[in-house]
């Protein structure tokens, strides 16, 4: 009764129908179709339930389906109901254009580490790899446009790289393989380094009581020779951890002792990858030429 209410009060709502200037303030597309009211729903009523129902409907009647599961996914997820949108995105991202599902994924990889569901969210990230190392990413071109807080940037496969491998690393940490997170950090800092991913490389050293190359790596960032380290958080961050080193360093992390076997199945998969598509190197964006040893940095 009650979403029937509010889905009423929008449809009578004569905003929808304004002037070209009210959908250009409010980024509300024009119209009066299921995906439009429940954008509308969400960004001009501020009413996210009935946004919900609203992009449901719009999926059902195959209305801007791309969209509408995306935002759907988005505002669950801000209503802390992130495992519904899990499964509403595994549900109906086969309706989904291939670039519609690029970007999808990339909900999802947040959805999974919102719920926790770090085996799935590790998987998908070396998903996500393969399909850069077989050049299907970007649909196969070296950038493509992203979109954030309603503006437009241009993001290149070795950004787009870096940051999967960065993720990647994250969630092995969560894992406690800081010996798998570290070598995929290492990669990433060789891709396109950045201090946030120098702070974790440095965590993973900690862990494995790797002290004094810790301490170099950490330094790098406080010293200001890391892209990014003029940022505050990054290097307050750095200047925290090397405060830790100093005060108490704490015992290795025996896990590590008992991650060898991830850390060949990571190497595995990465040869596999190698083998299954070598007839089609040639497809490979130039960015893979340069993680082309990352199974022999993992062996070491």
């Amino acid at each position: 009764m009650e979403n029937s209410h509010r889905l009423r009060r929008i449809t009578e709502d004569k905003t929808t129908a304004a002037s070209p200037e009210f959908h250009v303030v409010h980024k509300v597309p024009a119209g009066n179709s299921p995906y439009v009211r429940a954008k509308h729903a969400q960004l001009v009523q501020k009413d996210p339930e009935a946004a919900i129902v609203l992009f449901w409907k719009a999926i059902n009647a195959g209305d801007r389906v791309d969209s509408a599961l995306k935002d759907m996914a988005v505002v669950m997820k801000q209503l802390d109901r992130a495992e519904e949108a899990i499964e509403a995105v595994k549900s109906f991202r086969g309706l989904c254009s291939r670039q519609a599902r690029e970007s999808l994924d990339n909900v999802l990889i947040d959805l999974y580490k919102k719920c926790g569901r770090v085996d799935e969210q590790i998987e998908l990230l070396r998903q996500k790899l393969r399909m850069i190392y077989d050049g299907d990413a970007f649909n196969g071109k070296p950038t493509k446009t992203a979109r954030s807080h309603g503006k437009k940037f241009q993001v290149s496969i070795k950004q787009e790289t870096s940051r999967i491998l960065g993720n990647l690393g994250w969630a092995y940490l969560q894992k406690k393989n800081h010996m798998a997170a570290e070598v995929v950090y290492r990669k990433a800092q060789m891709v396109d380094p950045d201090a946030n991913k120098a702070c974790n490389l440095g965590l993973c050293l900690m862990k494995q009581a790797r002290y004094d190359e810790a301490r170099s790596v950490l330094e790098e960032v406080v010293h200001g020779k890391v892209p990014g380290s003029d940022d505050t958080r990054s290097r307050n961050r750095a200047e925290e951890l090397i405060m830790d080193l100093e005060s108490e360093q704490p015992t290795p992390d025996l896990y590590n002792l008992v991650g060898l076997d991830m850390i060949e199945e990571l190497v595995n998969g990465l040869d596999e990858i190698e083998q299954k598509w070598a007839p089609q190197r040639h497809r490979r964006l130039p960015i893979f030429e340069q993680i082309s040893s990352f199974k022999d940095q993992l062996a070491c």
